[in-house]
């Protein structure tokens, strides 16, 4: 695998009603499959027709999200078994991923000892690269930053963000939980990177970013949204495939917006209510054995001879 590592220098919406969130919005429970065809979604049910088998020389990666170790809680007593149990499944795929993104949240409480911990458990994958972004807290008290740059931000700019090529594939990492009041918030000199960054790209490049809060107003009332992502969403509108993959949220949840299609992953923790389902998002506790129904991992395929993105969800075994 030929990495090209790229350090280059060079929404504010109102709440939705659940209505509207209905309206534009779909939920997937279990196992769902999206295939990006020519800059057209497809989406399949399972038992339904699939994308193709992958083959050796397709770019495989898997993304797990909201590990939250250091939480205790009864929506899950032991957090680092079940983000044990989500490394086993990737180890267990039957392939050997090119690399594996955390999507943030790493841990609970941006301790030194949770960031090494989660850093030692991750040395587990058997891939040949790890990436991750911080999620908010990972950023927590005035040493969560420095703590998480410290453990896993070494070769990236500002914050934290980067972006790298791969199988003809351009990826680009975003923080979006630093510097945040309700909404998540990127920042000008992040925005400014990513235009630099997407300059010289041709239109039919495929483009996948990731960011732990999402880049659309999921459910602003909550926070699930990013307050000034419409200004790199509107630079990503000349590529003809765009996916955005997020953690935060510890649920599925697929939106599509013309060329971009959004996916937010399960957790490897505890799941949160749908938007607008209680007062605020708190770890729910499930029926005894239900737990690991709402964890998950995500593996993405993208084969280069056919031009095809997939993404396919499934339930942490």
């Amino acid at each position: 695998m030929t990495d090209d590592i790229r350090d280059s220098n060079g929404v504010g919406e109102h709440g939705m009603t659940r209505r509207q969130l209905a309206r534009h919005s779909a939920w997937f429970g279990g196992a769902v499959i999206l295939t990006v065809t020519a800059g057209e979604v497809i989406s399949h049910i399972p038992g339904s027709a699939a994308p193709p088998p992958a083959s050796s020389t397709d770019l495989r990666f898997v993304q797990i999200s909201d590990s939250h170790i250091g939480f205790q809680g009864p929506a899950n007593t032991d957090v680092t078994a079940t983000f044990a149990a989500a490394i086993d499944q990737v180890n267990s795929l039957g392939f050997r991923p090119d690399f594996v993104m955390h999507s943030g949240d790493m841990t609970h409480l941006s301790t030194p000892a949770q960031f090494d911990q989660v850093k030692q458990m991750l040395t587990q994958l058997d891939t040949d690269r790890v990436f991750t972004v911080p999620g908010e807290h990972d950023s927590i008290g005035d040493n969560g930053p420095i703590a998480y740059r410290q453990a896993f931000g070494k070769n990236t700019l500002g914050d934290g963000w980067y972006s790298f090529d791969t199988h003809g594939v351009h990826f680009i990492a975003l923080v979006n939980t630093l510097h945040l009041e309700q909404l998540g918030h990127l920042g000008n000199d992040q925005i400014d990177f990513v235009r630099k960054d997407l300059a010289g790209l041709s239109s039919d490049t495929p483009i996948v970013v990731f960011s732990h809060i999402p880049l659309f107003a999921m459910y602003p009332t909550w926070g699930w949204g990013t307050d000034d992502a419409v200004q790199i969403l509107s630079m990503l509108r000349r590529f003809s495939s765009v996916t955005c993959l997020n953690g935060h949220v510890h649920q599925l949840f697929t939106k599509t917006e013309g060329n971009i299609t959004f996916h937010a992953a399960a957790s490897t923790c505890y799941p949160f209510p749908k938007p607008g389902e209680g007062p605020s998002p708190t770890p729910q506790v499930l029926p005894a054995g239900r737990l690991k129904d709402a964890l998950g991992i995500r593996t993405v395929n993208y084969s280069q001879g056919s031009h095809a993105l997939a993404v396919k969800d499934e339930k942490l075994a």
